[in-house]
């Protein structure tokens, strides 16, 4: 345990967590935001074509990784809100990152589709 402690930093891990809660959003909050039709925010599925047409969170647009530099739908007045898979799928990380760079405002949803799915959160198909 003392080992532990020696290598921890109680500033970084401050700045991560901060970092964390102002980019990221859980299934609750973006369900909210869904509900509330404010507009404030554009649903981005970044998972294959194939798996977004089998169901996908209600309103989301599909722009898989071949689909990057070019990102039809993406918004520059909205928070783009990506998910992929699962929490263990890096995917939403790597385009939110991609869309930053360009200049788009983007966010992660935590868990990604299999964690609404299991929120029993509503999906299209």
């Amino acid at each position: 345990m003392v080992a532990i402690m020696e290598r921890y930093d109680l500033v970084k891990a401050k700045e991560f967590f901060q970092d964390k809660t102002s980019f990221t959003l859980g299934p609750v909050e973006v369900d909210r935001k869904i509900q509330e039709r404010s507009g404030e925010i554009q649903i981005i599925d970044v998972r294959a074509a194939e798996d977004y047409k089998k169901a996908h969170l209600p309103s989301a647009i599909n722009i898989p990784k071949t689909q990057w530099e070019s990102p039809h739908g993406l918004s520059r007045d909205k928070i783009n809100v990506v998910y992929c898979y699962s929490q263990a799928c890096h995917l939403a990380a790597h385009a939110a990152l991609h869309f930053a760079e360009r200049g788009f405002p983007v966010m992660e949803m935590e868990g990604g589709f299999k964690t609404w799915q299991e929120s029993n959160f509503p999906i299209e198909r």
